[in-house]
């Protein structure tokens, strides 16, 4: 089994918990990602589990994966986005991308529907903070089955400051 998954229930997502990550600061330097593009319509992915296992198959075969799972979504238009899969490692035959920055984190919970409201609460949440967004990223902690198994569906929102 996968290091990945040794700690998951499901034999896919982890369980996830929102302590370390609500209502923090974090700051990397240069944290390693493969990144890739998923095509959407009006921002609902049509080809993610295969740009997902596109590169899964690579991170695997470049034994890259991390000890924790987080992959990120820069919903950046309304017809794709550019997701970032965190590694360990370089992986061969993958478009590598290091992400640099100051990030306040919130995390949501509760179905899709409610990301515009989560959205506008993220906005709150910086300027209540004085700081100015330069971008915002999503961290979807499970899939839609593990979400339904964990019966918790967290979403964590990332803006860059």
């Amino acid at each position: 089994m996968d290091k990945l998954y040794e700690d998951s229930e499901t034999g896919c997502c982890q369980r996830f918990e929102p302590g370390p990550w609500d209502g923090k600061e974090i700051v990397w330097k240069d944290k390693l990602f493969v990144r890739d593009r998923v095509l959407s319509l009006f921002h609902i992915p049509l080809n993610f589990g295969q740009v997902i296992v596109r590169n899964m198959e690579k991170i695997k075969a470049a034994n890259a994966l991390p000890e924790k799972a987080l992959m990120l979504s820069d919903e950046n238009s309304m017809f794709g986005s550019d997701v970032y899969i965190n590694v360990s490692r370089n992986v061969p035959g993958a478009r590598m991308e290091k992400v640099s920055g100051r990030f306040l984190t919130r995390v949501f919970e509760g179905p899709y529907q409610d990301m515009g409201k989560w959205v506008q609460a993220m906005h709150d949440h910086v300027k209540a903070k004085n700081r100015k967004m330069k971008k915002m990223y999503f961290f979807y902690t499970t899939c839609p089955s593990c979400a339904k198994y964990y019966g918790k569906n967290y979403v964590v929102i990332l803006a860059q400051v």
